[in-house]
């Protein structure tokens, strides 16, 4: 595969592979059908998964040799899937040849049995009555049915067929046909003579839409399952669905609603361009998706969409040009809408189109739809649509670069407004929403009046109360429009581009306005309201996580830092933070990696990232001592010489049977046979399928290669491979590699790139199911707001005016106003669980590690380093995780020593009889060894008792 797979996507391949080939051998032997069920939620990468099984049944890996003589047929319910599917394993397939992929025409398709080696397209249209595959005539001499009846019945050995059960954008009568038809394949049938096919492949949202299409089968059923769980964590898609409604239609038309979604838009793509410009990604182009009404009589819609578009350039402040609004009006092809010629387009271009910014639709956008940049929609259907509006808004969760964004919360929502619903008319969406795509959405659904949100952004960039002045060249956003500010950013650019190349000053200091400290903590980076679409995005060469850059002082002006709380400097504080790495864990309930890939996959990216640069070659130079070694081994022992004569010969046995089909004991004939070059390289490849695919036999025979015998690395390279005491030491060896590479590196991660960072952060939650990461907080969250919260404003993360309202129970608001009382406080942090960049300690409770997100962290001033951040954790002693939890703070406060306190807190009674908080800190050596060799509870409130600090 061109990209790399998802950990769940890859061990369901691997699950998948197993199962296809137990299927493939059942059949053989009993010829009873067999059906493989791929059972995953909405934007898991169903089709990405079946993609990799394919090469891999082509290929070959680890464990299965190559196929390259199998058949797949991949039956959808459409043709738009079928291109869509189509398109997919030629881009992203590598190993598939673009002439291995047929779609079945039913104009010209006529052939006996299928080619071997090839991916045939079908859709259930084609094989209704209207299709003209299921008839002969002058030009076809085999139906499809006889052409699929003969394949599986002459290579039953070699096909795979798939169906793709996904009935998206089906209703009804035609969601009904699709189904029978398939289930033709899995149940056979007599007027088209045709048998069930020896090995279907289902791929399904949930166990209960398949168990609907197999029915009452006699094929035998293995399942592969993904969990919700699983896509939640990967990060492929949004975490939060928010739904706006008016909660008063009266005040609020649809026409205010749908200027609160232009401005949401807009927004987005401010906050997509800020991060893409910063992190040096491609420029995402987030669309705005607006569903208007059908049409009555001769008018193409009942909504007046030259009002529409009128009212979004009005909120936007300039004209769209010709290209950037499309619809996707059925047959109409260009229409005139407010004086621009709209243009019509299909579903599944629009991803790709990077010109495309606003898309009007009526239903049609949920079969072929795939488009991650759609970021907000706005619908003027009514309740009664409400089906239409799930199905559409389950194509809209994907995330645009694949993963969650860490710097910028805001980004990981999508948004949708609905002007004629109410809240309890949110509720039906969100309820078809679950129906349509099958069960559990992975991610969270929420609805929202327009006159009270649910979530709002938070940041450390608070309001500033004034505007610094300004100095020569530099943009003032507040006194352009969108356009001015873009315009002139390009001409400074261009102005620029030679004196930057010329002067090597990375800081991009002059013509263009950013603070000393980095790009994104100025706040004032030249940000287009909307995306360019054509435009080359500048590249800014120095990484903003950068702090200690080399600064211009005629063009870097330093500003007075201002904040409406006295002391606090939030941008500070989280610079603080996120330069010190401090250490959290990541815990998993399976380990997805083994050792060996997670260790080259780290090195890769040691090597890459000039973190190490000698990393990839260090690994590949020990591996191919380790087969050196093996090699001189046998030969001391005089073993090489018979294993070698093993792999470049096959013994050739030849039985002869009597007439009546017993075996002559007398007449066995045997002999050798030389290995040919070909079925060597085929071992060859095995092996190093088997060692990871990194190329470990070319490099040891670029070291060790005997020109007078070139094939002895070959002989030498599978021995080692085959040799399962070799493989133990390969695997012992990664994780010890693995683990000191980790340890030794991982504090120098902080300072590069967000994109550099999270996939530091995803191979080494790979490898182990509890794994050490940096702690690095995003400068934007999405906070839920909480009803009956107090306002703070001392919280690290605040809206504009310094604001946070957050709701605490009895014991967390008295711990915290204990600690604002303390001369050195400056701010704290609600530590919420399971968010992406919560700090987690790991511990073990009943022989089970699970993870724990401590409430509180605080930051207190430090006279030596600036600052130092404390971890506090109030929890009633009455909880029976108290003493696992107590465990995991102490061994925590061993492995992250530059941790202030790490307390674990609970109410008592002080000397004078008086309720109060009672600290146990396991930052204090002689705490922490107590708390590690406790064996029960009575033992922790004893050192509670003996311990135990009462905050002055």
């Amino acid at each position: 595969m061109i990209n790399e797979l998802f950990p769940f996507q890859r061990q369901a391949v691997g699950d998948l592979r197993t199962r296809t080939a137990l299927a493939l051998n059942n059949y053989r032997m009993l010829h009873v059908p067999q059906v493989v069920s791929l059972q995953a939620p909405t934007g898991s990468g169903k089709t990405i998964i079946m993609a990799a099984l394919i090469e891999e049944i082509f290929c070959g890996n680890e464990q299965f040799a190559e196929q390259p003589e199998a058949i797949f047929v991949w039956l959808s319910d459409s043709p738009q899937l079928n291109e869509q599917s189509k398109q997919k394993i030629e881009q992203k397939a590598d190993r598939v040849r673009f002439d291995q992929c047929v779609v079945i025409s039913d104009e010209s398709f006529d052939a006996e049995v299928l080619e071997d080696g090839h991916i045939y397209f079908l859709n259930t249209q084609k094989l209704g009555r209207s299709g003209n595959l299921s008839y002969h005539s002058d030009t076809r001499q085999y139906t499809i049915w006889e052409t699929l009846q003969n394949t599986a019945k002459e290579k039953s050995d070699r096909l795979y067929f798939i169906i793709d059960e996904a009935h998206r954008g089906m209703q009804g009568r035609a969601a009904g046909t699709a189904t029978t038809i398939m289930q033709r394949f899995l149940k056979g049938s007599e007027p088209h003579k045709l048998s069930p096919m020896p090995v279907v492949i289902g791929m399904s949202a949930t166990a209960a839409r398949f168990n609907t299409l197999v029915g009452d089968t006699s094929s035998s059923l293995q399942k592969v399952v993904i969990s919700p769980a699983q896509v939640r964590a990967s990060g492929l898609l949004k975490e939060r669905i928010v739904i706006t409604y008016p909660d008063d239609p009266s005040k609020h038309g649809d026409i205010a609603v749908l200027q609160a979604a232009t401005d949401e838009w807009i927004n987005k793509c401010k906050h997509w361009y800020q991060y893409t410009y910063e992190q040096h990604y491609p420029n995402v182009n987030p669309v705005f998706v607006i569903q208007v009404a059908a049409g009555s009589g001769k008018k193409i819609s009942d909504t007046d969409l030259n009002d529409v578009i009128a009212k979004v350039e009005e909120r936007l402040g300039e004209t769209f040009k010709e290209g950037e609004v499309v619809h996707t009006f059925g047959a109409t092809g260009t229409i005139e809408v407010n004086g621009l010629p709209v243009p019509h387009i299909e579903p599944s271009e629009i991803a790709d189109n990077r010109k495309v910014r606003v898309v009007m639709f009526k239903e049609n956008l949920s079969t072929g739809w795939d488009c991650p940049r759609a970021e907000t929609m706005m619908s003027f259907r009514h309740a009664e649509d409400a089906t239409y509006i799930a199905q559409l808004l389950g194509r809209m969760i994907r995330t645009p670069l694949q993963s969650k964004i860490l710097v910028d919360d805001s980004l990981n929502d999508v948004r949708l407004y609905l002007p004629y619903f109410n809240k309890d008319n949110v509720q039906q969406v969100i309820d078809e929403l679950q129906a349509a795509e099958g069960g559990e959405i992975p991610t969270e659904i929420n609805g929202e009046a327009l006159e009270e949100q649910i979530y709002v952004p938070w940041s450390v960039h608070t309001k500033r109360t004034h505007t610094p002045a300004q100095i020569p060249g530099q943009i003032d956003m507040f006194t352009y429009t969108a356009g001015q500010v873009w315009q002139q950013l390009t001409e400074q650019m261009q102005e620029r581009e030679a004196f930057l190349l010329r002067d090597g000053d990375n800081s991009y200091s002059a013509g263009i306005s950013f603070v000393a400290e980095s790009p994104s903590q100025a706040g004032i980076i030249p940000v287009r309201p909307v995306h360019p679409q054509t435009e080359q995005i500048p590249t800014v060469q120095q990484p903003v996580q950068q702090t200690a850059a080399k600064q211009d002082n005629k063009a870097a002006p330093q500003y007075e830092k201002l904040s409406f709380v006295p002391g606090l400097d939030r941008e500070a504080v989280i610079r603080f933070i996120n330069e010190q790495g401090f250490l959290t864990y990541m815990v998993k309930s399976v380990k997805i990696n083994s050792y060996l890939k997670s260790l080259l996959s780290l090195a890769g990216i040691l090597t890459q990232n000039l973190i190490y640069a000698e990393a990839n070659d260090e690994i590949k130079a020990d591996v191919v001592e380790l087969m050196h070694q093996y090699i001189e081994s046998l030969r001391k022992s005089g073993a090489y010489d018979s294993l070698a004569r093993q792999i470049m010969e096959y013994k050739l046995s030849i039985q002869i049977f009597d007439a009546f089909g017993e075996a002559i004991k007398d007449y066995t004939i045997e002999d050798w046979l030389a290995t040919t070059e070909t079925d060597l390289d085929r071992q060859l490849r095995a092996a190093d399928a088997r060692l990871g695919g990194y190329g470990f036999p070319f490099a040891y025979g670029r070291k060790y290669v005997d020109m007078n015998n070139i094939n002895a690395f070959k002989v030498d390279c599978i021995l080692f491979a085959s040799d399962d005491e070799c493989m133990r030491k390969l695997n012992s060896y990664a994780e010890k590699k693995f683990h000191a590479l980790n340890d030794q590196y991982r504090k120098y991660v902080v300072s590069k790139s967000e994109k550099c960072r999270k996939q530091y952060s995803d191979i080494i939650a790979d490898g182990d199911m509890v794994s050490k990461h940096n702690f690095n907080l995003p400068e934007t969250i999405s906070a839920r707001v909480e009803t009956g919260g107090k306002t703070y404003r001392d919280h690290l993360f605040a809206d504009e005016d310094g604001n946070a309202t957050i709701k605490l129970n009895g014991w967390e608001s008295g711990v915290l106003e204990e600690e604002q009382r303390q001369s050195d406080f400056v701010c704290w942090l609600r530590n919420p669980s399971r968010q992406s960049w919560s700090l987690c300690i790991p511990y073990e409770i009943e022989g089970e590690t699970k993870a724990t997100y401590p409430d509180f962290i605080v930051i207190r001033k430090d006279s030596e380093l600036g600052y130092v951040m404390d971890i506090l954790e109030p929890h009633n002693s009455d909880f029976k995780d108290n003493l696992g939890k107590a465990k995991g703070f102490a061994r925590y406060a061993m492995e992250e020593p530059r941790i202030g306190r790490i307390q674990l807190i609970r109410m008592s009674k002080d000397a004078a009889g008086k309720n109060r908080f009672l600290r146990l800190d396991m930052s204090k050596g002689a705490v922490r060894n107590k708390v590690l060799s406790a064996v029960n509870t009575d033992e922790l409130d004893h050192y509670f008792e003996t311990d135990g600090e009462f905050l002055n």
